[in-house]
């Protein structure tokens, strides 16, 4: 196995790649207000669905406390509904709402036209074939960690 293949110099490089990328995302202006956890929270729910506050925290690895301020602020802006769990009525489960849905959407697509300006600025049609081919590895990287 080559030196620069190992998988510590791998690992090594795509944290400082990687890390780079999201700062540089996080650092943008933003068409909305969103907080880092409010936008996990609704990305959470959009892909696995009505989930309990405790099962979000877990999912998300923060505090029940921290993520019941998140939910809170997000139903205060109607961007999340609370309601009785139909298989335990003392718990709650929270959903999406549509106007949390299309606030995920919009920032979803704000980062996307984030991206492709900077792809389409500055990378060879060879470059952009190895990104892509790249992005179901860092999917799977993603997941497995």
């Amino acid at each position: 196995m080559r030196q620069d293949l190992e998988p510590d110099a791998v690992a090594a490089a795509l944290r400082v790649s990687i890390g780079l990328l999201l700062r540089r995302l996080r650092q943008a202006p933003a068409a909305d207000d969103l907080t880092l956890p409010e936008t996990a929270a609704l990305a959470r729910l959009d892909r696995g669905g009505p989930a309990t506050p405790s099962a979000l925290a877990r999912l998300e690895q923060i505090s029940p406390q921290s993520m019941g301020a998140t939910l809170s602020a997000l139903e205060a802006r109607g961007l999340v509904e609370r309601r009785p769990d139909p298989g335990d009525g003392r718990r709650v489960v929270v959903s999406l709402s549509e106007t949390g849905r299309q606030a995920l959407r919009n920032k979803r697509n704000a980062r996307v036209e984030q991206l492709a300006g900077a792809l389409s600025s500055g990378f060879t049609h060879s470059e952009l074939q190895q990104l892509m081919a790249a992005a179901p590895l860092l999917e799977r990287l993603a997941q497995s960690i």
